[in-house]
């Protein structure tokens, strides 16, 4: 499954130097995947945040950057 493009919420912070969580809505249930942050994504990303999927390397391991409001 592509889920690249998808959207989640980070439910472990995501930054520099630290292995994030994040809960994606996916198959009909919600998975967890281990998150890094995308190529350069330099902010830390908090938990609470939504992200966007822009890598998925199976089987759980996603790289995501924030969704900002402009």
């Amino acid at each position: 499954m592509d889920m690249v493009g998808m959207t989640g919420r980070v439910t472990g912070a995501v930054g520099p130097g630290l292995v994030g969580e994040v809960i994606v809505h996916i198959r009909g249930g919600a998975e967890h995947f281990l998150a890094y942050p995308a190529p350069g994504e330099r902010a830390r990303i908090e938990v609470g945040a939504v992200v966007t999927v822009v890598e998925h390397q199976p089987p759980r391991t996603v790289y995501v950057m924030g969704v900002y409001d402009d």
